[in-house]
């Protein structure tokens, strides 16, 4: 069996990974990634394993190629599994053929996992489909920078210019006047569309579409840089009215996510569908308890409250575990009124089997007391089970109706063992708009991590809070939050993110 994969990363978008590719990525022993391969796909890594960054760009090379065919060897005869990723597709200007010689010289095993190219992934993410029955029924790849070793070209610019194929040009930024030249020279009208996509795919993404006679003048007006790619062709032209990435609404718009890793896939995903570059900056994490005696104590004689109180998804999932632990299920609420503070909540509970009596319509404490004693809950037994730390505004006010109220700590959240480097070094380069904050905890943590003093020298930075409680925690620090939902919810959030960043 192979133990080395040549593995494409694809353009950039995490969606446009293969299933493929993802495996191999979190089962892999030791990860060789490349600059255009994205760096987020190295969270999939297993803890233990090594990481080796190789990239080159613009002349820049961490290792030169040849060094890097030696490093694939060595470490695939140490017998672990090596996991080479490459930006696009490994065998497309990816030098993965002179890395698979290199490896059946040495004998040792190999497997190629294809990634989406970007001459194909980017012109679509611009609007252009290389090939329209109405423009070309042909495309072509080619390098914008070949071997400078070579003793001749092997650009066939007559035939480039002659043909109506499109003509899809890699790393060719800088080569960019000749390119438009020698096209010209050779018979491509000085007409002739042509796009420029910088960073194809990502957050990032940016393109215009200029003509062949002034597209380098251009290019330099807007002092375009690599990555990019060079499409030429009548396609170029439906770059308009058939461009849709770079219309997404929070479309290059930096967002820190504070959220625990656990918990923050849900609003990291919904960020990227509307084109935000997301910065996960996990502040906490969820843990579960050291000793579970109280909770299935408390369990087992859950007979004697009249409500149950979940207030997270996560207090709903830790006393789930111990209910299976002990070999129960929901049909030991039976009898009881079960309440949940919020819908993700709710929706937590429905997916075991359980539809809550009751859900409030503002989901903050002080309307969760409010409505279950319309609800009659005055001097019930009421179980809560929630985080070890939390607000005891619930459940002191339902003490106060007379509830004999019971606080079960089922899991508890930590500070993540980091620094604020990372995000130290993005809002300094300005890549960060908005910082959001989903519950106070998070607040309290991100600022043990970016002191407050320092995060004051980034006034342009908005701080997004999901709800009044969280505001109050921003407000000790100093800050006051410009953006805090109508709706106390993770869509909530995100629309007020898209109302400000498009001023609706």
């Amino acid at each position: 069996m192979a133990n080395v994969f040549l593995v494409g990363a694809g353009p950039g978008d995490p969606g446009m990974l293969t299933l493929r590719a993802k495996e191999i990525i979190e089962t892999c022993d030791i990860m060789i990634y490349d600059y255009l391969a994205n760096a987020d796909f190295l969270k999939w890594c297993k803890p233990d394993c090594e990481i080796l960054y190789v990239g080159k760009k613009g002349g820049d090379h961490t290792l030169p190629q040849d060094k890097i065919n030696d490093l694939i060897v060595e470490k695939a005869r140490s017998g672990l599994v090596v996991c080479r990723l490459k930006g696009g597709d490994p065998y497309v200007f990816g030098r993965g053929g002179e890395e698979g010689e290199e490896l059946v010289e040495a004998g040792i095993d190999f497997e190629v996992v294809p990634g989406i190219t970007a001459g194909v992934a980017a012109a679509a993410y611009a609007g252009i489909p290389v090939t329209h029955r109405d423009f070309t029924t042909s495309v072509c790849f080619i390098t914008g920078h070949e071997d400078p070793t070579k003793a001749e070209s092997g650009n066939n610019w007559e035939v480039y210019g002659r043909s109506n194929s499109t003509l899809v040009f890699y790393m060719g930024v800088g080569n960019l006047p000749m390119i438009a030249q020698n096209l010209m020279e050779n018979g491509r009208p000085a007409d002739t569309p042509v796009a420029l996509v910088r960073w194809g795919t990502r957050c990032n993404q940016t393109s215009f579409v200029s003509d062949l006679e002034h597209v380098a003048e251009d290019a330099q007006a807007r002092n375009w840089k690599a990555p990019s790619i060079i499409i030429v062709g009548g396609v170029c032209s439906l770059h308009d009215k058939l461009g849709w990435f770079e219309k997404k609404p929070l479309l290059g718009q930096g967002v820190v996510v504070t959220r625990a890793r656990e918990q923050a896939s849900g609003l990291v995903n919904v960020l990227r569908s509307h084109g935000a570059c997301v910065h996960e900056f996990p502040t906490i994490s969820v843990e579960p308890l050291a000793d579970y005696n109280e909770v299935e104590t408390a369990i087992l004689q859950l007979a004697r409250y009249q409500w149950v109180v979940f207030t997270s998804v996560n207090g709903v999932k830790f006393f789930w575990e111990q209910l299976r632990e002990i070999g129960l299920d929901a049909r030991i609420f039976g009898g009881m009124q079960i309440a949940a503070i919020g819908p993700a909540t709710a929706d937590e509970l429905r997916a075991r089997g359980i539809e809550p009596d009751f859900i409030p319509e503002k989901y903050v404490a002080e309307h969760v007391v409010e409505g279950l004693l319309k609800r009659g809950i005055q001097g019930s037994d009421v179980l809560i089970p929630r985080a070890k730390v939390a607000r005891e505004v619930l459940p002191r006010e339902l003490k106060e109706a007379g509830c004999n109220v019971t606080v079960l700590p089922v899991y508890e959240t930590r500070l993540v063992q980091a620094d604020g480097d990372e995000i130290m070094t993005a809002l300094g380069a300005g890549k960060i708009r908005y910082v959001t904050f989903t519950s106070s905890s998070t607040v309290e943590n991100f600022f043990e991590l970016v002191p407050a003093d320092v995060f004051k020298n980034y006034p342009d930075v908005k701080i997004a809070s999901i709800g009044p409680v969280t505001s109050e925690t921003v407000k000790r620090f100093g800050f006051t939050p410009a953006l805090e939902p109508e709706d106390y919810t993770i869509p909530g959030l995100v629309d007020a993110l898209i109302k400000d960043a498009t001023g609706e």
